[in-house]
Formats: structure tokens, sequence, C-alpha cells
């Protein structure tokens, strides 16, 4: 064996351990080189990956609400007591690109609203504060850049027996209008709700065959890191959902979120929210109101994550 042979050998099994010195590494000539070069390909490679990982199709959010009064679509539930109402969303990415349909997304909901004043009175389920449970896969598709529309199926659940299975069909078309306002922008909305067949109902009527109509307003302003949302709704109903009653409520509110910056991005994006709204309630709604009023104010604070 050469003493040059030798010498590749040997500097070959100090590479192998990590004993290569810098100037074997960087002599393109050295038997070295070739590995060091391998190195570097390994770790672009690893730096691609976690790139792509970034990336993720899979997105949601969880979080919890507390509020003092439930009120649904202005039909009040519960105005007594403390309400709790954790959620899921989970979003799915199923089409993205650049023609007039710009994304596709599979999602599921679950939701629920747990209370401390149980309804009705006398319930002995053993669950019976637990109110309310739904949950809501459905499809949205965003199209033209700025407009998506989402239809869902809406399924409503009462472990605690409070009341009985309500189903729903749900239509929501809703517009960024940011391009166009900019800052002034209103984000407009769209729903129509339309109920099916079940042993409840969504609505007053029963059996249940109403439709539910929902057009909404929700202008923002963002100042430093608090943004400001001022809802806007109003409910209009048909075939029922409000009995006699077309005009179902009208609701304004104020919403100040802000991001929880002292919590590491890699935990996800955190966020607390409060918030007020007042509720202008139909005829209908009213009467079936255990207090009478038709002005509801309801009070809201939540913490939320996105990942």
């Amino acid at each position: 064996m050469t003493k040059h042979s030798i010498a590749a050998f040997c500097a070959l099994t100090l590479a192998a351990f990590g004993f290569a010195s810098s100037s074997l590494a960087a002599d393109p000539s050295s038997p070295v080189s070739s590995v060091s070069q391998d190195d570097g390909k390994d770790v672009k490679e690893t730096k691609d990956v976690k790139e792509q990982v970034k990336e993720s199709c899979i997105t949601g959010d969880i979080g919890v609400t507390v509020l003092n009064e439930y009120i649904s679509r202005g039909l009040v539930q519960v105005d007594q007591g403390v309400v709790v109402q954790p959620y899921l969303d989970l979003y799915f990415k199923l089409y993205e690109g650049t023609g007039f349909i710009n994304k596709v997304v599979l999602n599921v909901g679950l939701w629920s609203s747990v209370h401390s004043h149980v309804e009705p009175p006398g319930n002995q389920s053993t669950v019976r504060n637990w109110y309310e449970f739904d949950y809501t896969p459905g499809v949205a598709v965003t199209f033209a850049k700025n407009f998506t529309f989402t239809a869902s199926y809406f399924e409503f659940d009462s472990p605690g027996q409070s009341f009985n299975t309500a189903r729903s069909l749900n239509f929501n078309l809703a517009y960024d209008d940011t391009d166009l306002l900019g800052k002034f922008a209103l984000h407009p909305h769209f729903t129509y709700l339309r109920e099916i067949t079940a042993p409840g109902a969504a609505g007053l009527g029963y059996p249940p065959n109403g439709n539910y109509y929902e057009i909404g307003l929700a202008p923002s302003y963002t100042a430093g890191p608090v943004t400001f949302t001022v809802p806007l709704t109003v409910g209009l109903g048909s075939e029922g959902f409000y009995l006699g009653s077309t005009y179902g409520y009208f609701s304004a509110g104020l919403q100040a979120s802000i991001p929880i910056s002292f919590i590491p991005d890699c935990y996800g994006k955190w966020t607390f929210s409060g918030g007020y709204t007042w509720y202008n309630l139909g005829s209908s709604a009213t009467d079936v109101t255990a207090s009478g009023r038709r002005s509801q104010n309801v009070f809201q604070g939540s913490v939320g994550l996105t990942f």
C-alpha cells in the first residue's frame, strides 16, 4: 500500500467519525470532499422537508367561550347562570388553484353549550348541564378570489335531554370586499337554513319545515395589536320558523380581540376576545322568552387557538 493510499484510507476513516479537518473537506481533490458534499445535500433536503411541513393541508381552531346568556337565531335558550361553549373546527384543503375556483375545503365542526342553570326545570339527566352538542360537516368553495360558498349539514343534539334532536341544511355565501373597500370593508354574508325532518325543530314551528334567512355585516378596524369588529345581523323566517312572524331579530355588537403574544408560536396562534351584543327580538321570539323581554344583552369572553 503506497503512502498516498494509506493517507487516503486514514482520512476516510476519520471522516466517518466526524474528525475530518476543514482543510481536507475544502480540498476538492481530497477523498473526504465527496463526504462533505453529501452532508450539505442532506442539510438542504432537511430544510426542504421542514418547509413542506409548514404548508399543511390540515388546519383548525379550538377554544372556549363564556357568556351570560345563550341566544340562537334570535331564540333565547337560557338567560340565567353561566354558559360555557367549547368548540373545535378542522379544515382539510382538497384543492387550491388560480382559476375561477380558488380553493375547496372540507370542514368538520364540533360545538357544545354547557349551562349552570338547568333547562327544563326538574331535568334528572346525569348530564343535565350539557344542554347542546352540534356537529356540522360541510364543504367550502372559494371562487372569483373573494367569494366563499359553504354548504353544511347541521345536527343539534341535547345530551342532557333538554330538547329533541333538530336537523337542517345550511348554506352561506360570504364576500371579502377588502380589495374593494380596503380598511372600510364590510365583510357581508348571507345565510339560508332549511329545516329537515327530525324529532325536534331549529325554529318555533312543528313539524320542522321552516326557512331561516340571515343577512350580516362585520366591519372591523385594527389599532395596534387589537382588532375591533362590529357585527350587525338581521334574522328572518318563513314557513313557520318564527311561527306567524317574518321578523326574527336584529343584533348589533362590539367585539375586541388581541393575540396572546407570550405563548410561543410553536403552540399555535392564541387569541383572547371579549365583547357585547344587543338583541332586538321579534314578537314571536319575545313571546317564548321566559323573561318576556324584547331587548336582550349578551356579554362574552373567549380564548381560542388556530393552527
